[in-house]
């Protein structure tokens, strides 16, 4: 399946959100906002919505409104375990490989919430690739040296583990061919020294080549 970056309202603030959901309310007179009503008539995308707030209960607070019924998957927690499960496999995942073994939450599950499997797996190309949920918050410059965290999230490994094809950059060991084969990603340029959490400055490497690597800068040691 092809993934093609969205950027679509990618400013939006909390603001412009909280604008948003207010008018949908009142345009069809609810009480309520569930997320099947958002999604049929709001502007931004769900995902948008946990990125500002966290999540949907969050953004309902702040809007004033009452919270709707957490029926207790949410589709964000369906769509994190599709990317788990990708993850595990390095491909992506068929019909038949979300079983126990691999997946959190059965088959049926997403075919209830999305109508079929391959509706699940278009959402989840949207939510992977959504640019403004892959990008680490950006935190307080401290002493001029860093715009961005350290940590860096699920969704921001998950795309550099694809774009390296979910091998080692250095060593080109797999999980694919040896289960035993464990995959990080990786600061090219050390944090330490300097080094943003951006997808340019990141790279997946096996835990033998990370752990020699320390904090050395890769550079440095490519161009021995």
């Amino acid at each position: 399946m092809k993934f093609e970056l969205q950027s679509n309202n990618k400013n939006a603030t909390k603001k412009d959100i909280l604008a948003d959901v207010s008018k949908v309310v009142k345009q069809n007179n609810l009480k309520k906002l569930t997320q099947a009503n958002y999604k049929k008539d709001g502007k931004y995308s769900i995902w948008m919505i946990y990125d500002r707030f966290g999540n949907w209960f969050n953004m309902l607070e702040e809007a004033g409104l009452k919270k709707t019924r957490n029926l207790g998957i949410s589709e964000n927690d369906l769509l994190e375990n599709i990317m788990n499960v990708w993850i595990k496999l390095q491909k992506q995942p068929k019909y038949a490989d979300m079983k126990e073994d691999f997946s959190k939450y059965k088959i049926s599950t997403y075919e209830r919430r999305f109508g079929s499997w391959t509706n699940a797996l278009q959402e989840f190309v949207k939510y992977a690739n959504n640019e403004n949920l892959t990008i680490t918050k950006t935190v307080k410059v401290i002493n001029n040296r860093h715009k961005t965290s350290r940590n860096i999230n699920q969704r921001l490994r998950f795309i550099v583990m694809r774009r390296d094809n979910f091998k080692c950059v250095f060593c080109g060991k797999t999980p694919a061919n040896d289960p035993s084969v464990e995959l990080h990603i990786d600061h090219i340029v050390p944090w330490a020294k300097g080094g943003e959490t951006e997808l340019k400055n990141l790279q997946t490497l096996c835990s033998k080549c990370n752990l020699g690597k320390s904090d050395l800068d890769m550079r440095d040691i490519k161009n021995v």
